[in-house]
């Protein structure tokens, strides 16, 4: 369920900010750094987008090739997958090579986040779309302390490290540290989201609920995504900056 209501809802958001920024019907170039299961990059993808991957790790990297495979051959043509580290976007790519960025959920795993990001915003062309997922740091003590792990908790308000669900050790953003580095690399936010207000502490295994029950979980978790100070407190924040 929680990978459920985080794809779906970045998924609208992305849509709103690429239809509000772009004609109908024009074919962007993406970049999508880190893939994970490649569910943004096909999503893409299928709606007509030229889609590059940059992943790290190569049995993400094999996942998605073969998620893709089982894809129309006019779907495969427009993604390509490129094995390597989001921070050597310049080794890569020229300046102003994309459209829009996708940096999804991998940050946390960034022990020293600004000059990837400035990397990511070179790779950007002018008025192109940077969009950021990350773990939010103010709202760090939400999880353990509704789960009544209080040391933990108290913990959180002092560090922006956690140990996350698959027993790594990480880190947060704070909205208000992100605001200044985008504004220093010249993609100043433009909007962001709240992700996973009311669904964070559902199980790894739990499964989504179907037909009326979801729509209604998804529209009140996109609503508290849009709305203080519900959003404040998401499990994920959603960044949205504009290339100058």
């Amino acid at each position: 369920m929680r990978n459920t209501v985080r794809q779906e809802l970045i998924a609208r958001q992305l849509d709103e900010q690429i239809a509000a920024r772009y004609p109908v019907g024009q074919r962007l170039r993406v970049l999508d750094v880190g893939l994970g299961q490649g569910t943004q990059a096909l999503r893409l993808a299928r709606a007509g987008h030229n889609v590059t991957g940059l992943e790290s790790d190569p049995e993400m990297a094999a996942t998605v090739r073969e998620a893709l495979d089982a894809e129309p051959e006019g779907i495969r043509e427009r993604v390509r997958i490129i094995e390597g580290d989001g921070r050597d976007t310049g080794a890569h790519f020229l300046p102003g090579a994309f459209d829009i960025v996708l940096c999804h959920g991998v940050l946390m795993y960034v022990n020293e986040p600004d000059p990837m990001l400035a990397g990511l915003a070179r790779v950007l062309a002018p008025g192109g779309l940077l969009s950021l997922v990350v773990r939010n740091a103010d709202a760090l003590a939400m999880r353990p302390g509704l789960a009544g792990d209080f040391d933990a908790a108290l913990a959180a308000f002092d560090s922006p490290d956690y140990t996350n669900r698959l027993g790594l050790r990480v880190r947060a953003d704070r909205l208000e540290t992100l605001t200044a580095t985008l504004t220093g690399i010249g993609a100043p936010l433009h909007t962001w989201y709240g992700v996973r207000v009311f669904t964070d502490q559902a199980a790894d295994d739990q499964a989504p609920p179907a037909g009326e029950e979801l729509d209604r979980l998804i529209a009140a978790e996109e609503k508290a995504g849009r709305t203080d100070p519900y959003r404040s407190v998401a499990a994920l924040l959603h960044l949205c900056g504009v290339r100058g």
